[in-house]
């Protein structure tokens, strides 16, 4: 319990009175105890006539109200000290959000008495009702962006595969070398989240607006080292044994991606600024654009319209590249023009690099890129060895692979979301916020695990059927779904496990448990169950799976007890909450 002497009548016509607010857990005028002799009986009497007047606009501006000021009451009061007496004036809630300007000053005129009030305050961690609210808004946004993103490369392969056999070849062999690249600068620049969360719970806003400038000049250094490495990539194409036209197309296809990649940076920057506190809406309305506009862009210079001629897998290169460019120019469109947003923004001036802000970002952010690399890498490795069984064995496994990687989407959407969630905690100091966090998300990725789960296990032919009608692949790959309904309920542990501790800033420990899991563990075992081992291109497909879930079970288990020591610490106060 903190004691503080507040000016009520700044701001209590815009709470609704006697009700906690949702967002900032604060229940103002319950929590009010008058000291003084003047009671808000007192003052809602007196002030009746003003207070209907302010109602009319309270709708308006309640959810902007609660964001702003639960924020400012909770900062500034976890900094007070009890014996010391402390005023929130006017000017000081004002100067939080230029969107409430017009309203408070309104409120100052209309309450002409400024009644000072001791009251005491409480926080109180939200229930796990309302934290699976905020955590939905910003969940689903991500869910949406990442299903768009997912959609691109489908829409790439059907209408790649119309034009020809050996565009699409081309394609899926550019694609495979460009992913990882693509994962690496998404990894790195996941590390603004993390900063910008915690910095956001403990009201540190100067430092989230000073973060962008060098969270942009991470992505201007990443992209002048990963584009050249996508665009001299497919020199290593021949290393690969690809047939000639084939390689070369691939060739072109990877150039054309090439000259997108400094968008991507820009656009990794942008998104993990707004998702580090709490809005997701530009990711998504960006990801969503660029996935529409991509239809057109890659039937135009895949087969040509008017004077533009059929340019096949290297006019699907261009058209990504294209949709990357206005994908990020979008989403700076968005941020720089949104209301919400404009409180967490820098001025739009030169600002030269921060080398310690850098280091921070990279510290944090590589070992996240290193995963998401060598996880893809690992696969690809997977998916070479299983392919040397047979096409019956590869088209099983590719399957089974597709289908975890739908599962994957929804995952990646709810361990963002909830690393953003138990950041803002961990930054306001709040050891039940963080708990409360990590309890939503272990129920949303647990509900999502057990429903796939059942649907894999129940009509597994029905979902081998929408692939192939081949008999051979679809016993082999109906038997593989079945492990990969295991995998999804263990990888979901790792998942919910490894985004918790990137929500800590704890990064490099995933990266170690990953790396012991698949390349120590996962490839090595898989290669002598499915190579050695068995004596047919089935028990050969389905050893590699056995090696994937046995890795992924050792990666579960180790970053599950990480998580759980990290959890019995206490909240490090290197990001104390205070007021700016």
């Amino acid at each position: 319990m903190l004691e503080s002497s507040l000016l009520i009548g700044d701001f209590l016509p815009l709470l609704p009175p006697f009700s906690s607010c949702g967002v900032c857990s604060l229940n103002v005028p319950a929590a009010c105890g008058v000291k003084s002799g003047l009671g808000l009986g007192s003052i809602f009497r007196t002030q009746v006539p003003r207070f209907r007047a302010l109602m009319k606009g309270l709708n308006r501006v309640r959810q902007t109200t609660h964001r702003v000021l639960g924020l400012l009451f909770f900062q500034r009061l976890r900094g007070l000290d009890r014996s010391t007496v402390r005023y929130i004036h006017l000017s000081e809630v004002r100067e939080h959000s230029t969107l409430l300007k017009r309203h408070l000053s309104y409120s100052y005129y209309v309450l002409k008495c400024r009644p000072r009030i001791e009251c005491n305050m409480t926080k109180q961690t939200a229930s796990l009702r309302t934290e699976l609210g905020h955590f939905w808004r910003i969940g689903w946004p991500l869910l949406v962006a990442q299903t768009a993103q997912m959609g691109t490369g489908v829409v790439d392969t059907i209408m790649a595969a119309r034009f020809g056999d050996k565009d699409l070849a081309a394609i899926a062999i550019g694609f495979n070398i460009w992913l990882p690249l693509y994962l690496i600068v998404l990894g790195v620049m996941f590390a603004s989240s993390a900063i910008i969360a915690q910095d956001f719970g403990a009201g540190k806003i100067q430092r989230i607006r000073d973060h962008l400038p060098q969270s942009l000049w991470v992505s201007v250094f990443l992209s002048l080292i990963v584009a050249p490495l996508c665009y001299y990539s497919h020199l290593g194409l021949p290393l690969l044994g690809i047939e000639g036209s084939t390689a070369e197309k691939s060739s072109d296809y990877i150039r054309m991606v090439a000259l997108g990649f400094p968008a991507i940076g820009i656009f990794m920057a942008l998104r993990y600024h707004t998702q580090g506190v709490g809005i997701t809406s530009p990711f998504a309305v960006a990801a969503v654009i660029g996935f529409i506009a991509n239809i057109p862009l890659n039937y135009i210079f895949i087969f040509g319209a008017g004077d533009i001629p059929a340019m096949g897998a290297q006019g699907c290169g261009l058209a990504t590249a294209i949709s990357m460019w206005l994908s990020a120019f979008i989403i700076t469109a968005y941020v720089l023009t949104k209301k919400s947003l404009r409180y967490y923004m820098p001025p739009l001036v030169p600002v030269a690099p921060n080398w310690l802000a850098i280091k921070e970002i990279l510290v944090i952010g590589g070992p996240v890129g290193a995963t998401f690399f060598l996880e893809t890498a690992v696969f690809a490795g997977i998916a070479l060895l299983v392919s040397s069984l047979g096409d019956v064995a590869i088209g099983a496994h590719q399957i089974a692979f597709n289908v975890w990687d739908m599962f994957y989407i929804p995952m990646l959407a709810i361990g963002s979301a909830m690393a953003t969630r138990m950041g803002h905690a961990l930054g306001a100091q709040d050891q039940g916020g963080v708990f409360i966090a990590l309890k939503a998300g272990i129920l949303t990725s647990g509900v999502i695990s057990l429903t796939t789960m059942v649907i894999l296990l129940s009509v597994p032919a029905t979902i081998v059927g929408v692939y192939s009608n081949s008999p051979d692949i679809s016993l082999l790959a109906t038997r593989l779904l079945s492990f990969a309904a295991l995998f999804v309920i263990i990888d979901a542990v790792q998942i919910v496990g490894a985004f918790s501790m990137r929500a800590y800033k704890k990064t490099g420990f995933p990266f170690i448990a990953s790396m012991v899991a698949y390349w120590l563990i996962a490839l090595p075992l898989g290669y002598y169950l499915g190579i050695v081992r068995a004596d047919n291109p089935f028990d050969g497909a389905a050893g590699f799976w056995i090696g994937i879930i046995v890795g992924v079970v050792v990666a579960s288990a180790m970053i599950a007890v990480r998580l759980i020591m990290l959890l019995r610490q206490p909240i490090p106060d290197d990001f104390m909450p205070h007021h700016e």
